[in-house]
């Protein structure tokens, strides 16, 4: 990877399944700084928790955060690693 990426973690939160869709597609637009991926579901709460790991610049994390915590029913939250 370039030296301008840092590896970060996005944290996703579903709350509404119609949004899973939408949500696999930007996944799959963004697949080649996704470095891994793990869904939880969690039927008690009738909710899914996902967690994807990449390597990118800083613009396209965000960018990618953003389009999903745009979606109907999801949140997400990003953390960074120091370099």
């Amino acid at each position: 990877m370039g030296e301008n990426t840092r590896t970060a973690l996005i944290g996703i939160i579903v709350e509404d399944a119609g949004s899973v869709e939408e949500l696999n597609q930007l996944l799959h637009q963004y697949r080649d700084y996704i470095i891994g991926r793990m869904g939880i579901p969690h039927p008690q709460k009738s909710i899914s928790i996902i967690s994807i790991a990449m390597e990118a610049d800083q613009d396209t994390v965000s960018a990618l955060s953003g389009k999903l915590g745009a979606l109907k029913g999801v949140s997400t939250k990003t953390i960074y690693s120091k370099n």
